[in-house]
């Protein structure tokens, strides 16, 4: 073997080639910003138009499951529309069914908490609620009549989406819901802190309009039960 040509011939240079590292970079780049781009935009969607929102308990059996994924329509109510009687909706209740809001902690748990919660990962903050809407501003609304029914404006409210073995109310109550509010309360009436909770506090237990996030529309997840939220 000839050893001088095997020392005469220059060594191969196995470093990277220069080009496919900037290639590679470059893809990455692209990569990270479409990541970013689509997480604006889903963020963007959530904030403005469509919320997921993780059902955190069964007060609102059967019509919305704990683990419930629903789409909350923030369009629903723009344009000079207003909640209904029957629409379920998710609201903020700071300073009516919750707390004045304090101290937040850690600005980075925070951030990354909203950002799970906007996106549906994880569970809504504890100051926002879902509940069915029974009574808008002028409504009078009472339980029970002769045949346990709630009534609104002395009219029987027919509530087959209750849960099933639930009466419309262990308390009894009336109340005249103020204008610009809502009374408010859970299908699972048994298992639910709702607008008769809160009869003795500022606003005799309703929620101001201006506090509904929007009206749940879908239920996007699990699959099985994917479909329309039924309104009253």
């Amino acid at each position: 073997m000839d050893t001088d040509a095997q020392h005469d011939e220059p060594e191969r240079d196995r470093s990277p080639d220069p080009e496919e590292g900037r290639k590679s970079r470059s893809r990455s780049f692209r990569v990270g910003v479409g990541a970013a781009v689509l997480v604006g935009v889903l963020l963007l969607t959530s904030a403005f138009v469509v919320q997921p929102f993780l059902i955190p308990s069964s007060s609102m059996e059967p019509t919305l499951r704990v683990g419930d994924r629903v789409m909350v329509n923030k369009l629903a109510y723009r344009f000079g529309n207003h909640p209904g009687r029957g629409d379920v909706v998710v609201f903020d209740g700071t300073g009516n069914f919750a707390g004045e809001e304090g101290s937040e902690g850690n600005p980075v748990t925070t951030l990354l908490r909203k950002a799970g919660a906007v996106t549906g990962l994880v569970e809504p903050a504890e100051s926002d609620y879902v509940k069915r809407v029974i009574g808008v501003g002028g409504d009078r609304v009472s339980c029970c009549d002769k045949r346990g029914r709630i009534e609104v404006n002395g009219e029987p409210v027919d509530e087959s989406y209750l849960h099933p073995g639930d009466t419309p109310s262990a308390v009894p109550f009336e109340t005249e819901v103020p204008s610009g509010r809502l009374w408010v309360m859970g299908d699972h009436r048994s298992m639910s802190s709702d607008s008769r909770d809160h009869l003795g506090e500022p606003g005799g237990g309703t929620v101001p309009v201006d506090r509904v996030i929007g009206r749940a529309d879908w239920i996007g997840w699990p699959f099985g039960r994917m479909g329309s939220v039924r309104h009253g």
